[in-house]
């Protein structure tokens, strides 16, 4: 190749090792000798990086957004996921909810008015109603949490900062089957990814889900939608955690179509508004209880808020994760996101009584599914995922004839006949119907061959009706990956108060069981045998004695004895020199006053810390 309009000319040699960092002996003895060559130098490798676009964001909240910013341990991890280069560009996220403020100065530019809609007023514009005490924020809340714009100067960074967000107006309103439908279907081949915090109300004594349009809505999104690979639909559980509500009795939230996504707060703990249910398939943070500063988002009035709390503020950091992992790979079906979510979700310091492991050695929760959600495992699983085999299902009738529950009864059945289709299971579904005095009285559980047990629903003390489960069907993923081949047991048992249960001395039976399928999801091929996205290699090359990682190689960090892909709030990367020829990328210290810096001194800031403000001239977080 010759230089333009230099006498340089780029020579390359096919039996030079490429990245040599040692001279090649023969053609540099050549070159020398050869009286035309007037200088030569063999070309290496040099790292570089770019100025001023470090991984963290310069916006003026980021320092508060804590479940992000690597305040908490774990947070997300939404940091490494941003440092191999995915922040959610290419991708369209819809937020369905009560209107989106599109001109909001963090909004704006990802805004995508082929994602929105209001079916509250019939047109395009889905902008909120303000009035009415300024009620209609959530919609614009959670577009925030998953892509309000970084690196602009304004409020925080949504996880997915250059995805295209949308919003649809359609909670503000009288709520039909038909709105529903129409909004889960709005533009299936343009926008990827649907989240929505809303369903039945959470009051602890309602059974309800959708109706036939939005049931057809959900099967055709995932049948169709994406050119086929299938809409995905995030999901927040419920926040009827004080009413003993159960996300099992919600319709939308145990959807095999749904990725139904729990809460927990800063230091592990449940809150108090969580809802359990074997649905759940993973977790993200939802408040603190340790400091006043909850979720940071984008609010009405152009106005930025940290007040953001609740499961309905979970779903959408899920969402701008799945985001990353949809850039990370286009090609991913609604079905091999759910097998990476399970495998990229952690039990951390999840705080509950009742983990427990499954028959393939995963730990599951019903309040947290598989745990705490990392976007860092996400996009390196996503990246390396080969496709699922097709989605087979197997359902096996168990009751031939009405059984009387009385105060308790097991019911058992072979599913073997369905492991000549279905060797690791996805879903597992189980259709009831039955008549019982009190249905809040009522826990049903199932186990497996396995020897996993889900409960399925727990005692709803607020639910006093008579009506029973009319062809209710409840989920679980807990059984993921099992092989389905053996015994299932389905239990029902009363567990309310005393005056409801059925014994010897009562002469009538609080119910029966009229009708009990199981429903298995799942495929043919041995998913277990596939490597869990979590024991990537090692990337240390040289430990100290303590065990300390002291050289990551030349493409990563090393970081108080770790490695990492970027260095942290208050760190800037820096090569330092291990030997003479060699140098290895370290994290260093900022000066204290910087949040985010490019050098060690005070006027190498790129950002501050909260409560200082950033002068542009000078790169200096001065004393305010």
């Amino acid at each position: 190749q010759v230089m333009e309009g230099e006498p340089f000319y780029h020579f390359s040699h096919r039996g030079t090792r490429h990245r040599a960092l040692s001279r090649h002996w023969g053609w540099h003895m050549r070159l020398t000798r050869d009286p035309q060559v007037l200088w030569f130098e063999q070309q290496t490798v040099k790292r570089r990086s770019k100025r001023g676009t470090g991984v963290v964001p310069t916006d003026p909240w980021f320092p508060k957004q804590w479940y992000m910013n690597n305040d908490v341990h774990p947070d997300l991890n939404i940091l490494t996921a941003w440092s191999r280069g995915y922040t959610g560009l290419g991708v369209v996220l819809t937020v369905l909810d009560d209107g989106l403020e599109k001109d909001h100065p963090d909004l704006a530019a990802n805004y995508d008015p082929l994602a929105s809609y209001d079916f509250n007023s019939n047109d395009p514009d889905p902008q909120p109603r303000y009035g009415d005490k300024d009620r209609n924020w959530h919609g614009t809340r959670c577009a925030g949490e998953a892509a309000a714009v970084a690196n602009n100067g304004i409020c925080g960074a949504g996880v997915a900062y250059n995805a295209k967000i949308g919003g649809v107006r359609m909670l503000d309103g009288s709520v039909m089957d038909i709105v529903e439908a129409q909004a889960l279907s709005l533009q299936p081949q343009y926008i990827h990814i649907y989240s929505a915090s809303w369903g039945p109300e959470d009051d602890g004594r309602t059974v309800d889900g959708p109706g036939i349009l939005a049931a057809a809505a959900f099967h055709r999104g995932v049948l169709k939608g994406r050119g086929g690979l299938g809409s995905i639909f995030i999901w927040a559980s419920g926040n009827g955690g004080t009413n003993y509500d159960n996300c099992n009795c919600d319709g939308y939230t145990n959807s095999i179509y749904t990725v139904s996504v729990g809460s927990v707060l800063g230091d592990g703990h449940r809150p108090r508004y969580s809802e359990s249910c074997p649905a759940i398939i993973t977790t993200t943070y939802s408040s603190r209880t340790t400091s006043k500063v909850q979720i940071v988002t984008t609010d009405l009035h152009h106005r930025c808020t940290d007040k953001h709390t609740g499961t309905s503020a979970s779903a959408p950091l899920a969402a701008g994760m799945v985001a990353l992992a949809l850039e990370a790979n286009p090609a991913l079906t609604w079905r091999d996101l759910q097998h990476l979510i399970i495998r990229a979700s952690r039990p951390a310091h999840l705080q509950a009584e009742d983990w427990a492991e499954n028959g393939v050695g995963r730990r599951v929760s019903h309040y947290y599914g598989y745990g705490l959600l990392d976007a860092g495992l996400l996009v390196q699983a996503a990246t390396t995922w080969t496709g699922t085999r097709p989605q087979e299902k197997c359902s096996v009738q168990a009751v031939q004839v009405p059984r009387d529950i009385g105060s308790r009864l097991t019911i058992s059945m072979d599913a073997s006949s369905c492991s000549e289709s279905i060797r690791s299971l996805e879903h597992v579904q189980v259709q009831l119907s039955l008549s019982y005095s009190r249905r809040g009285d009522l826990v049903v559980a199932l186990s497996s061959p396995m020897g996993t047990t889900s409960t399925l629903v727990t005692v709803r003390p607020y639910d006093t009706s008579q009506d029973g489960y009319k062809d209710w069907t409840f989920m679980s993923t807990h059984f993921w990956d099992e092989n389905p081949k053996g015994i299932w047991t389905l239990h029902l048992e009363n567990r309310g108060d005393d005056q409801n249960r059925g014994g010897p001395l009562s002469l009538v039976s609080p119910g029966q069981l009229t009708s009990f399928v199981l429903h298995l999801h799942g495929t043919d091929e041995d998913m277990p045998a596939r490597r869990s996205a979590a024991t990537a290699t090692d990337e240390c090359l040289r430990r100290d004695e303590q065990g300390a990682c002291e050289d990551c190689g030349s493409s990563l960090y090393t970081h108080h004895g770790s490695c990492l892909s970027y260095c942290p709030p208050r760190y800037y990367g820096w090569a330092r020199n291990a030997t003479p020829r060699d140098t290895v990328p370290v994290c260093a210290s900022c000066h204290p006053s910087c949040y985010t810096c490019q050098g060690p001194s005070a006027n190498n800031c790129t950002s501050c810390p909260s409560g200082r403000t950033f002068q542009d001239t000078t790169h200096t977080c001065p004393h305010p």
